[in-house]
């Protein structure tokens, strides 16, 4: 069996198996050499999330089919950082909170693998502007005035997400800071002032296959799951298997 790498998180995350998605493009990178299994869920906070992870990430491997997973990306936070008293408050989740959902996340997977490389992710920037013209996109004249998030309020829980790395020994990606290097970011990765364009998947892809090369999982590294069709002898196919199908 190939190995799993899982991409856990909210609606980027959901979203990244689209045409341009960063989800894809790992896919892409590692074709033959692993699997990526997409496990994003639109509109979900770090709380919800704990309530999949025995269901996702079982602690008892060997009753079920599959190993656990040798890679996992968490990318939560951006529906953790929405603002009480605006209209997507339900998803808020207290920053002390949100840190610690993530630190049970970590050790979750850390229990179902000891060695598993786990790349924690931090929430994009929020283009404010972004988001109320996409409000006003959806709803017309019945779209909030006041932002359901701000970019300043992300800030905070990205740096809570980069801390915890820290603490915890993980790879990180500040996608918060990283972004807004570039000129003009708000229109260039963000579709909608959350979301991430084209563009802003590529980010992502980068960085994440950056921390996997720089560890153990560079996809130039790793063994195709079967031998190439040049190392196939069309006289004698069967030479070619007989060894990686002991």
């Amino acid at each position: 069996m190939r190995p799993q790498i899982v991409l856990f998180g909210d609606s980027i995350t959901q979203q990244s198996f689209r045409s341009g998605g960063w989800g894809a493009a790992l896919a892409d990178t590692y074709s033959r050499k692993a699997d990526i299994v997409n496990r994003g869920y639109g509109g979900y906070n770090t709380r919800w999330a704990l309530f999949l992870l025995h269901h996702l990430f079982p602690l008892l491997p060997l009753q079920v089919s599959t190993k656990p997973p040798v890679a996992a990306t968490v990318f939560f936070g951006a529906n953790d950082a929405a603002l009480l008293g605006r209209s997507s408050e339900r998803q808020h989740v207290p920053i002390e909170e949100y840190k610690e959902n993530l630190r049970k996340i970590v050790r979750h997977l850390k229990e179902c693998s000891p060695t598993v490389l786990i790349v924690l992710i931090t929430p994009p920037p929020v283009d404010e502007a972004g988001r109320k013209e996409y409000a006003q996109s959806v709803y017309g004249e019945k779209a909030d005035e006041l932002p359901e998030r701000t970019n300043e309020v992300t800030r905070l829980y990205a740096e809570q997400c980069i801390e915890l790395a820290k603490e915890m020994g993980l790879c990180s990606v500040d996608l918060w800071s990283k972004m807004q290097e570039r000129e003009g970011w708000q229109k260039k990765f963000l579709s909608d002032g959350l979301h991430l364009t084209p563009e802003g998947n590529a980010v992502v892809h980068q960085e994440v296959v950056r921390l996997f090369n720089e560890a153990w999982l560079s996809a130039a590294e790793m063994p195709y799951d079967f031998p190439h069709h040049s190392e196939i002898d069309g006289k004698n196919p069967v030479k070619a298997f007989q060894q990686q199908c002991l």
